[in-house]
């Protein structure tokens, strides 16, 4: 009779199990937990995050005529657009993608209420720009929504949206929703074509400042039924925080030519204040119907807007009336042809509405083309001049935010160039309004 003897394997003894053999112990010890058990755990380890959900009187005056020179900021030629020189080159395909560090590039979503204080940077800025700034991927609806209900204050108290904040004061900010700011070089075509064509009309170019060469018959800002307008086409030029670059002047739809943009909010401020203290200089070119006398002069009237249904124009005001607003412009005929046209060269002190357009029709020589102040009866078109506003934004010197002076100059349009061609008018004469003086 036999006797069988059972055998105790140890430990060592038995076969790894494939199932977890190769698996790091941390992981062995996940799968071991229960599924609730194992949430929590990853959010004590950090390693799960939560990625937020869609980041989400009239007097005329001559002046001596003497070239004064012109400051230039430093550098030659025009710089391409920025977005273009920091467009990344295409992807290689890749397996995955790291989840952790688009979450690091991603804005981060405050989880409770947060005070924060106005820097000097942000004194005198609006509230919703200060959001804005503050947090680049939050949308214009919420910051409208938690400041119509009060959600946001400060120093204590509720805020509206325009109001200015003052360096020291206090912000209440509640818990935002962010979005997520566009992925640079995720361009559709359309806005890779919008993007070309901004580019084609770049006449200056750097970090914080762009002057754009605006084509005749495209508008600055939105209006009814407006679907392009160069506003909207500053859309693909949004940063890596989201941020867009900003309108600092506006010029009129059938305008052509300079039109400052500031890339940053710090050229903003710096652009829009060389603006209110006078010391950007500009100067149009216009071909205008007869030739003023005298040929150099300064045209000073009130201003005031007439509200119609379906438009609105200038009309000169008398001094005190509802609306009126001083309007000062230097103007200097350039060259004429036969006495019945003139090439006027035109510097603006002020900026109002329409203001060169109303003064030139005020003194009886309205701009050849202009649809709205041409007051002349029985007057023909000279033939092979086409029937469009004759009015150039030749050139514009500013300060530069960061030192120097921008000094940005644009060619005559196309159907302008036409005009001086016919007419015999010699683009690169001298122009007497540089002498104009200063106010």
């Amino acid at each position: 009779m036999s006797r069988r003897i059972k055998r105790t394997q140890t430990r060592s003894d038995r076969p790894a199990d494939r199932r977890t053999s190769d698996r790091p112990r941390e992981d062995r010890f996940k799968a071991d937990q229960p599924k609730g058990d194992r949430a929590n755990s990853d959010r004590q380890t950090g390693e799960r995050t939560y990625a937020p959900r869609g980041e989400r009187a009239g007097r005329s005056e001559e002046w001596t005529q003497r070239e004064r020179p012109v400051a230039k900021r430093a550098g030659g030629k025009p710089s391409r657009l920025a977005v273009d020189r920091e467009r990344p080159e295409p992807r290689k395909p890749m397996m995955a993608a790291p989840a952790k560090k688009q979450e690091a590039e991603a804005a981060p979503l405050p989880t409770k209420v947060q005070t924060v204080v106005v820097t000097a940077d942000e004194n005198n800025m609006r509230v919703d720009r200060f959001l804005e700034a503050r947090f680049p991927g939050l949308s214009f609806s919420h910051i409208q929504r938690i400041v119509r209900k009060g959600e946001l204050r400060v120093n204590g108290k509720r805020a509206d949206s325009k109001d200015r904040l003052e360096e020291g004061q206090s912000v209440r900010i509640p818990p935002l929703k962010l979005d997520a700011p566009k992925v640079a070089g995720s361009l559709s075509e359309a806005e890779r074509k919008t993007l070309d064509s901004l580019k084609a009309m770049t006449l200056f170019e750097d970090d914080d400042v762009l002057v754009l060469n605006k084509p005749a018959g495209l508008a600055v800002q939105g209006g009814s039924g407006m679907t392009r307008h160069i506003d909207q086409m500053l859309e693909v030029m949004r940063d890596a925080k989201g941020q867009k670059p900003r309108l600092v002047h506006r010029i009129d739809r059938e305008t052509s030519g300079c039109l400052l943009i500031a890339k940053t909010r710090f050229a903003a401020t710096h652009l829009t204040g060389a603006f209110r203290s006078r010391s950007a200089r500009k100067i149009y070119w216009a071909l205008v119907v007869g030739v003023p006398k005298p040929k150099q002069g300064r045209i000073s009237t009130y201003l005031a807007k007439d509200e119609g249904e379906e438009d609105t124009i200038m009309r000169v005001a008398a001094h005190g009336d509802e609306g009126a607003s001083h309007a000062v412009t230097y103007y200097a005929v350039v060259e004429a042809s036969a006495n019945k046209l003139a090439w006027v060269s035109l510097k603006p002190v002020t900026g109002r509405t329409h203001q060169l357009r109303a003064h030139m029709a005020h003194i009886d020589h309205p701009i050849i083309g202009d649809p709205k102040y041409f007051n002349k009866e029985n007057w023909a078109l000279p033939g092979g001049l086409q029937n469009r506003l004759h009015l150039l934004a030749r050139r514009i010197v500013i300060p530069h935010p960061r030192g120097g002076v921008i000094d940005a100059t644009a060619p005559l349009p196309p159907h302008m160039l036409q005009s001086w061609n016919l007419l015999g008018l010699e683009a690169d004469r001298f122009d007497p309004i540089e002498n104009a003086p200063e106010e």
